[in-house]
């Protein structure tokens, strides 16, 4: 396993995880604390403009993990799922416009009013394969994000490790897993899946599960300040080759989003050093 104590060319900050910053506060945040990789959510990217966003990123030369996020497939309706699949062919193309190593996905859950959980993994499925040949001909790889099964029904109906890897072996080339330690790690097949998974994990997101959890979507905790295992899951993952980053991304209403953001990155490299 990689040693990280000293090495920040490892660590990537989601900028979920420092909110309040703009893209251009995020890069020059990163910087001074000598942090070589981001992964940004479209909204700051968009709000920069796209090919502004991407001067701003190679001129400071960050590598870009992933994009957050494209996905949300499922819909009442074939006007909804071709909106969908509009918007997702956007989202290829803005990760390619910054240099994103991947563009992440995320299922989406039921549509307004269902209860048909295996026809929203049918559309998901139908809305990845529909997504691909876009993003295989602008070579831009997809990674599948499973979530946790709290999410089954208002954000993503694919909760497992398994359930990704499947759609891998069924959709094939340019298909990918984000693995997020928040959303797999209670899972007791995880070892034998990420094995499986393989050379597919692309993007790899950490931080920690807090007991008590105040807010299931809202509450996680920096690395290091809950339960999971970061460094036995670490192990696992790099066991399958993996040599990307490790990208901190936590959401945090009550704690984090509300502290100066300059602290918690200088709080998330301590914890890539000492706990990650």
């Amino acid at each position: 396993m990689r040693d990280l104590s000293h090495d920040l060319g490892l660590l990537a900050i989601n900028s979920a995880t420092v909110k309040a910053w703009s893209l251009e506060q995020l890069v020059e945040g990163c910087a001074r604390a000598g942090i070589s990789a981001i992964a940004p959510w479209r909204d700051i990217v968009q709000a920069h403009g796209i090919d502004k966003a991407g001067k701003l990123i190679r001129d400071a030369r960050l590598d870009v993990s992933c994009l957050c996020r494209g996905g949300m497939f499922p819909a009442s309706d074939e006007a909804g799922r071709h909106a969908a699949l509009d918007d997702n062919k956007r989202a290829v193309d803005e990760a390619v416009a910054i240099g994103a190593r991947c563009l992440v996905l995320i299922a989406g859950g039921l549509p307004k009013g269902s209860k048909d959980l295996a026809g929203a993994h049918a559309q998901v499925r139908d809305g990845i394969a529909a997504l691909l040949p876009h993003a295989r001909a602008a070579n831009m790889p997809l990674a599948i994000e499973p979530l946790h099964p709290m999410t089954a029904a208002d954000r993503a109906c694919v909760n497992t490790l398994a359930h990704a890897n499947d759609l891998c072996d069924e959709l094939g080339q340019g298909l990918g897993i984000a693995l997020d330690v928040y959303h797999v790690w209670w899972d007791p097949d995880l070892p034998r899946q990420i094995a499986r998974a393989g050379k597919r994990i692309i993007t790899y997101h950490v931080c920690d599960w807090l007991v008590p959890t105040r807010d299931l979507v809202f509450d996680r905790g920096m690395p290091g300040d809950g339960v999971i295992d970061l460094r036995a899951i670490r192990a696992m993952v790099e066991a399958t080759g993996y040599a990307g980053h490790c990208d901190v991304e936590i959401f945090s209403a009550q704690d984090w989003w509300k502290r100066d953001p300059a602290e918690v990155l200088q709080i998330c490299v301590e914890r890539h050093q000492s706990v990650v």
